[in-house]
C-alpha cells in the first residue's frame, strides 16, 4: 500500500494553481494556527481509524503533499511518520517524501529536523530558475531561495532531492526553457519532475492568458521544449522514465511508480483520494466538512465500485505514461483478449508514424508518442471499450 497525506495549507495562493488549499497569510505561523492544529489532530484520526479497519498493511511509501507540508511543525511531520510507523507495517526502506517549496525550507536546522523526523525525500517545488518567470507564476520565492534550500537539504543528509519544473510558461522561448535545465542541473539533483503549465479555468493566470496579457508558447515550441528538454537530461544521465519524470539510476519515485502500477493507495487529508480493494472515495476538500466526516467514520460512505472495464482502461492509461509501457501480458490476462490482434489497424499506424514501439512483451510509446498521449490512449480506449463490450462486458459496469 501507498500512504499519502495531503497537506493543504500555503503561504499563499499561485497564480495558476487550481489544486485544493487554504492559504494562512504571510503574517501566520503555522504552528500558531487553530486550522493548522485542529488539521494535526484529525489527520492523526484518520489514520488510527483506517488502521482498525484494514488492519497492520505494509506500506511501501509515505508522501507528504500539498498544499506546502514543510509549513507544517517539524514535530507534526515527526509524529504522523511516527504514528504511521505503528499503526501500519511501514517497510524499513520506505520511501518517505515531503513537499517544500524553496522559501519555506529557511535553515540547515530545520531541514535537520526534517530528516530527524524520517524524510528521506525532499521533492522542491521550483518551477522556474528565472524570478521573471517566478512573479508570473505568482511564486513566493526566488531564484535564489533554490540553491539555498538544496544546500540545506545536502547539509541535513538528505540523498535524494527532486526539483519539479514547470515548462510552455507565458512569454518562454524554447532557448529559455534549456537554460533553465542548464541552471537546475547544477545543482545536481536526483530527480527532476517536468510538467507542462496547464491553464485552469478560473484561475488568474488563465484569465490573463485569454485577454492577451501575456502568450503562452504555440504547438511548435511546446514540442521542441518537449523534446530537446528530454534529450539534454538524457545527456546529464537522466531516464526519461515517465511523461514528465526523469531520474538518474535507482532515483525514480517509488510512491509515483506504486500509482502508475496500480497499487492500492490511501489518502489522508482533506481532498485526499484512496483507492482500496477496488473501492475509490474523495474526502471531502473543506477542512471543517472532512474532520466531522473524520469523526463520524463515513469518508468511504459512497465509494465508487470500480468495474473491471474501469479497471482495464485505468491499467492502459497509467502504464502508456512509463517508459516501460503496458506490459501485453497483463492486458490478456485481465481481457482474454490479445491486444496486439484486437487493435491491429491502429498499432500499425501508430507504428508507421513512431509513436509507439514494442519492446520485450511491453506496448510503449516513443518520445513523440508521449507528446501525443492524451489522443493516443483516448484511440486505444474506444477500441478497447468497444470489444470488451461485444463480449458482454457491459453486465459488469
Amino acid at each position: 500500500m501507498l500512504l499519502y497525506i495531503h497537506v493543504p495549507f500555503c503561504r499563499s495562493r499561485c497564480r495558476y494553481c487550481a489544486f485544493h488549499s487554504v492559504a494562512l497569510g504571510k503574517g501566520v505561523q503555522a504552528e500558531h494556527s487553530a486550522a493548522v492544529h485542529s488539521y494535526c489532530r484529525t489527520v492523526l484520526c484518520e489514520m488510527q481509524a483506517w488502521a482498525a479497519h484494514w488492519g497492520k498493511l505494509e506500506v511501501e511509501s509515505i508522501f507528504f503533499g500539498g498544499g506546502t507540508p514543510s509549513l507544517l511543525p517539524v514535530q507534526a511531520i515527526g509524529r504522523l511518520v511516527e504514528e504511521a510507523h505503528k499503526l501500519f507495517a511501514v517497510r524499513p526502506e520506505a520511501e518517505i517524501s515531503m513537499e517544500a517549496n524553496p522559501e519555506s525550507l529557511t535553515s540547515k536546522a530545520q531541514a535537520c529536523a526534517c530528516r530527524a523526523a524520517g524524510i528521506n525525500r525532499l521533492s522542491l517545488g521550483v518551477q522556474s530558475m528565472d524570478d521573471a518567470f517566478l512573479r508570473i507564476l505568482g511564486r513566493a520565492h526566488r531564484a535564489q531561495d533554490v540553491v539555498q534550500a538544496v544546500s540545506y537539504a545536502r547539509q541535513a543528509g538528505i540523498s535524494n532531492i527532486n526539483l519539479d519544473l514547470m515548462w510552455a510558461l507565458p512569454q518562454q522561448s524554447v532557448a529559455h526553457w534549456l537554460h533553465t535545465l542548464r541552471q537546475v542541473l547544477c545543482l545536481q539533483p536526483e530527480h527532476i519532475s517536468a510538467y507542462a503549465l496547464t491553464l485552469e479555468e478560473g484561475t488568474a493566470l488563465a484569465q490573463e492568458v485569454d485577454t492577451g496579457q501575456f502568450t503562452q508558447p504555440d504547438e511548435a515550441a511546446q514540442s521542441a521544449m518537449f523534446l530537446e528538454g528530454a534529450a539534454l537530461l538524457a545527456e546529464a544521465g537522466f531516464e526519461h522514465y515517465e511523461i514528465s519524470n526523469f531520474a538518474r539510476a535507482g532515483f525514480a519515485c517509488r510512491h509515483n511508480q506504486g500509482y502508475w502500477q496500480g497499487q492500492d493507495y490511501l489518502g489522508l487529508g482533506p481532498a485526499a483520494t484512496s483507492t482500496m480493494a477496488g473501492r475509490r472515495w474523495t474526502n471531502p476538500s473543506n477542512q471543517a466538512s472532512w474532520e466531522k466526516a473524520v469523526q463520524a467514520h463515513s469518508l468511504d460512505a459512497a465509494p465508487e465500485l470500480l468495474s473491471p472495464l474501469n479497471r482495464v482502461l485505468e491499467m492502459i492509461m497509467l502504464r502508456l505514461r512509463t517508459s516501460r509501457g503496458l506490459p501485453l501480458a497483463d492486458y490478456t490476462a485481465l481481457t482474454g483478449l490479445d491486444f496486439m490482434a484486437s487493435h491491429a489497424k491502429l498499432v500499425t499506424a501508430l507504428r508507421e508514424h513512431d509513436l509507439i514501439c514494442l519492446h520485450k512483451g511491453h506496448l510503449c510509446l516513443t518520445q513523440q508518442g508521449m507528446l501525443l498521449s492524451n489522443s493516443i490512449i483516448s484511440s486505444i480506449f474506444e477500441i478497447t471499450e468497444q470489444k470488451l463490450r461485444a463480449q458482454g462486458w457491459e453486465e459488469a459496469l
